[in-house]
């Protein structure tokens, strides 16, 4: 593997390490419960820290086609859950979303960053490294 790919995949997996660490942190310290988008977040974030770490280990570029799913299908999450808190009108229009309102953001940084959008630019940067990866594994 060339080493730029496996720096853009190093650069991957920190970035899921650190996204799964923060989630970590505002459950568990913080003790902010997550609504139910934000449990699918979760579930489409954790993995992608080990399929990143195997895939850096066994030195395979193609563990970033996973990468690429999965952080796609959280951005899309992401991109909606910050539009039902953000966007006005849109919050009362989905369904109930369980013990905890997706609508509602513990954190309010700098009137725009909420935990959905945290994630999202995770998925981000995750989703465009993984494209990276594969179009210069492909080269």
């Amino acid at each position: 593997m060339k080493k730029s790919i496996e720096n853009l995949m190093l650069f991957s997996w920190v970035t899921a390490f650190i996204a799964t660490l923060g989630s970590l942190y505002f459950s568990e310290i913080q003790r902010f419960e997550p609504c139910n988008l934000c449990w699918y977040q979760r579930i489409l974030m954790y993995p992608l820290v080990i399929i990143l770490l195997i895939g850096i280990i066994r030195k395979e570029a193609s563990a970033s086609i996973y990468a690429a799913a999965l952080s796609g299908i959280g951005l899309c999450i992401s991109i909606y859950h910050y539009s039902i808190q953000k966007l006005p009108g849109i919050e009362g229009t989905g369904p109930g979303c369980g013990r905890v309102p997706c609508t509602g953001d513990y954190i309010n940084w700098f009137g725009f960053i909420t935990i959905p959008f945290l994630a999202g630019t995770a998925f981000l940067m995750i989703f465009i490294t993984s494209l990276l990866i594969i179009k210069r594994n492909r080269g």
